[in-house]
């Protein structure tokens, strides 16, 4: 069972830097608590890559865990592993859940959504513009936030009416500081918001993904598309994926460069650009700090001598293998725009690889490069040490970013 004692994870994830770094600490994988639940943190990324397409290794805790029944009735995250969807399908059912969910983000997909996401940047960016420029704003709050909720509101067909809905309810999805019956509550509420979408879509269907999901689900039935459980889940999964993580990325790399102007000088000089700037905040820090759950189908040996046991969880420390030494030198803790190898782990790794990755990038980029074009004397309106992080061990980003805007260039 590992000769370490087990690490308990904060809830609150005060400093996810300090303990990233006691993770590495400890090898390639230690055993870790997260909220009562032991699990394998792997914060190596050889070995997490390895895991991450092996066939050893599963997402589907009712099949592969021998704890599911009982955690799933206590554990604050149960929502994580209780879905049913391809984010914890395994094998032939996550095979089939993708192929009906990846035509949504095709390139050609992504590439139509461009002049959408360009508009609604201006929309927010001219809503900023008339502040007065000495005015503190939280631009996590004005640009972050609305940007992804917005263009995913538009991809699942949610009405602009229920989406401040669906935002409150998904911050709970990603807080690690509820109790289990908090959680619950939120859950049920998250249920009852997507149960009242699929019943507005099904009396009035769109151009949109939900609607195609369900019309999938009504013609095909059981076994062919989607069972109703895996209906509900899989638009859970759109929902709430398709913007928190998006939110943090903003969120961070605006923080990055307005911390660093000598970044922001790269970029005015051309030696990077804007894509450069989203690839090493993702790597610099990843939207999602852990992602839970894998499981062990078998025993899994360790180059270090240990075993991950048969049936054992295991927790994906995509922060900590991110800033691995190992893979990127002394300097993997400086954010870089011109670092050459910017390689990641922030979308995971193989088949479970996210399908949203396009449209995140797109989104970011297009509100950075504009933001910065119409604000460029922007700065933090506190030290970047009063910056709040997010009180999650799984959402990496902050509580309020806020800023002084400066005068606008038309």
């Amino acid at each position: 069972m590992g000769k370490q004692p087990v690490l308990v994870l904060d809830p609150s994830s005060c400093d996810h830097h300090a303990e990233d770094r006691r993770l590495r600490a400890r090898g390639v994988a230690s055993r870790v608590d997260i909220l009562g639940v032991t699990a394998w943190s792997v914060s190596d990324p050889d070995l997490l890559k390895q895991l991450l397409t092996s066939h050893d290794v599963s997402k589907d805790g009712r099949a592969h865990w021998p704890d599911f029944a009982d955690t799933v009735q206590t554990w604050p995250l149960a929502l994580w592993i209780a879905v049913r969807n391809m984010f914890t399908a395994y094998g032939d059912d996550h095979r089939r859940l993708r192929r009906l969910i990846s035509p949504a983000f095709s390139a050609r997909r992504v590439a139509e959504l461009e002049p959408a996401v360009v508009g609604i940047v201006d929309r927010l960016l001219d809503g900023l513009a008339a502040v007065p420029a000495t005015e503190v704003v939280d631009l996590r709050e004005r640009l972050a936030y609305p940007l992804p909720i917005a263009v995913i509101g538009r991809l699942m067909g949610v009405p602009e009416a229920q989406l401040d809905s669906f935002r409150d309810i998904v911050n709970g999805v990603f807080a690690t500081t509820l109790t289990a019956e908090q959680a619950e509550a939120n859950t049920s509420a998250l249920y009852a918001s997507l149960d009242e979408l699929i019943s507005a879509k099904r009396h009035r269907p769109g151009d949109d993904l939900t609607s195609f999901l369900i019309s999938t689900r009504d013609e095909q039935g059981d076994g062919l598309g989607l069972y109703q459980e895996e209906l509900r889940d899989t638009l859970l999964l759109m929902v709430s994926a398709g913007y928190e993580t998006t939110v943090n990325v903003i969120d961070q790399a605006l923080t990055a460069l307005l911390c660093d102007p000598s970044q922001l000088a790269h970029l005015k000089a051309r030696r990077a650009d804007w894509n450069d700037v989203v690839e090493e905040t993702l790597r610099h820090e990843p939207a999602l700090k852990h992602l839970p759950l894998r499981y062990a189908i078998r025993d899994i040996p360790l180059p270090d001598g240990e075993v991950i046991p048969q049936g054992a969880a295991i927790l994906a420390s995509y922060a900590a293998a991110n800033r691995h030494p190992d893979w990127h030198g002394p300097t993997a803790d400086t954010f870089d725009v011109t670092r050459p190898a910017k390689e990641h782990l922030a979308f995971g790794h193989g088949v479970h690889f996210c399908l949203g990755a396009p449209l995140a990038r797109l989104e970011v980029a297009t509100a950075l490069r504009m933001l910065f074009e119409r604000f460029p004397h922007m700065e933090l309106a506190v030290p970047a040490s009063d910056l709040r992080p997010l009180p999650t061990l799984i959402s990496n980003g902050h509580v309020t970013l806020p800023v002084r805007l400066g005068p606008a260039r038309r």
